[in-house]
């Protein structure tokens, strides 16, 4: 009997990943609009400083990372990619650098999950929203390094064909000819990885995640700023009181 174009495979990635883009755009836009005192990061350092900046920078960097090999990997269409190189010298690159940037990003997840939930003063102060983002966010990273052992055993193999599959499904969404059918025989994993990463774009509007948006490019390029410390500000207003100019 023939699958129904409704069957649940085909909702979840024919169907869901629409839903998922149009909250995520629309709904940010709206937040923009509505609710801009609330366009923050809500940084916890000011409550402690305790191993925040090891984290969030390997977090960060690993993150980013993953997205930008996520982006050029599967985006990228598959005759360019195999003009460079073989389908199967392809996966390997994609294992070699999604274990690379996924344990980083790992690392640094879970020290700050760690500080979310058992550090007394964030975990006190600290809203459901932002424990519940960061644990999904979190379980999006592990089943996708879950997934490298299955990828590991069909590269082994010789068998390239989940990597070309994944591609031919995402890009299938984006330029709008959505064709579940391409990932219909890959394992349950990366289902699982995909639905995950999918639901992070349809609570993005209602979380902290928003502030990746107004992301500080601008600090790469602007004038440097002048800090002067406590201890040279009492000298100059010393000499001041002593009737002297700073110069002297």
């Amino acid at each position: 009997m023939k699958e129904s174009i409704f069957s649940f495979h085909n909702l979840l990635f024919g169907v869901y990943p629409y839903i998922c883009l149009g909250v995520f755009f629309i709904g940010s836009w709206m937040r923009f609009d509505r609710e801009q005192y609330t366009w923050k990061t809500d940084s916890t350092q000011l409550l402690s400083k305790d191993n925040v900046r090891l984290g969030s920078i390997l977090f960060h960097v690993g993150v980013l990372l993953i997205f930008l090999g996520h982006f050029v990997g599967l985006l990228t269409p598959h005759f360019i990619f195999a003009a460079i190189m073989p389908d199967i010298t392809h996966q390997y690159l994609a294992i070699t650098a999604g274990t690379i940037f996924g344990l980083t990003a790992f690392i640094g997840g879970i020290i700050l999950w760690f500080r979310r939930f058992f550090n007394p003063r964030i975990a006190l102060t600290g809203r459901w929203a932002d424990k519940f983002v960061l644990t999904w966010v979190m379980l999006t990273l592990i089943f996708g390094l879950l997934t490298i052992p299955t990828s590991i055993g069909h590269a082994g193999h010789g068998d390239p064909r989940v990597v070309t599959s994944l591609a031919e499904w995402i890009q299938s969404i984006v330029y709008l000819y959505p064709n579940p059918a391409f990932i219909e025989g890959v394992d349950t994993v990366f289902k699982l990885h995909l639905f995950f990463g999918m639901t992070v774009f349809l609570i993005f509007p209602f979380t902290r995640l928003v502030h990746i948006w107004s992301a500080p490019f601008s600090y790469l390029t602007r004038s440097y700023q002048l800090v002067r410390t406590k201890r040279l500000k009492y000298q100059e207003i010393e000499r001041y009181d002593l009737g002297k100019s700073p110069e002297q």
